[in-house]
């Protein structure tokens, strides 16, 4: 058990590391998306800390959160209004938060992602939806998955694959990282350092 984990936190390390570039610009666009992308990687390196002590539930949690921050990343970037931008710039108060209650959900960014994000992207983050989100939603609400889960206790593989998910949502993050740093060709990079240590990453598609 421990051999996944270290591969993970090795992926880690060698990710972080081609990704500490600046950014393209100071655009208020580019660095709004940075903090979101940031913030999904900050929720996977979370989530592997919960899954390595167990608490496969929690972490969970966490993970559609990544997901969600990585989907608000590539939004920003690539779809939202400069309306929508300014309420997720703008100096946090009751007002701004008020006003930044009715930003779309993950729903409606995937169907803006649908016509304005590279293809790419957008398949990458519509399978993910696709194959998680129910389970997703049922940990995050104390649906069926947990409760039965909670309940039995947690198979190994069920920690195991759900790590492998994380890994594969932090390269997607780390794609997008390449992206806002203007270094679209490091995304190769970032593949091979994935594809390096396969025991810990999803299966092919």
């Amino acid at each position: 058990m421990a051999s996944i984990f270290d591969e993970s936190d090795d992926l880690a390390e060698e990710l972080m590391a081609l990704i500490d570039l600046p950014l393209f610009d100071d655009s208020p666009r580019i660095q709004t998306s940075d903090v979101a992308c940031s913030l999904s990687l900050e929720h996977w390196t979370s989530a592997r800390a919960l899954l390595h002590s167990g608490l496969l539930a929690s972490a969970i949690v966490v993970h559609r959160s990544q997901f969600e921050a990585l989907v608000r990343s590539i939004w920003l970037l690539y779809a939202a209004a400069e309306d929508q931008l300014s309420k997720l710039t703008n100096t946090l108060s009751l007002e701004s938060e008020q006003a930044a209650k009715n930003m779309p959900q993950t729903a409606d960014m995937m169907q803006a992602l649908a016509i304005k994000a590279p293809p790419q992207a957008y398949d990458a983050l519509s399978r993910f939806k696709e194959s998680s989100w129910k389970a997703l939603n049922s940990y995050a609400h104390a649906g069926i998955h947990p409760i039965r889960r909670h309940g039995d206790g947690y198979p190994v593989q069920l920690i195991h694959d759900a790590l492998r998910n994380a890994n594969g949502l932090a390269v997607l993050s780390c794609m997008q990282a390449a992206v806002l740093s203007g270094q679209q060709p490091l995304q190769r990079n970032i593949v091979a350092a994935a594809n390096k240590r396969p025991s810990c990453m999803p299966p092919p598609l």
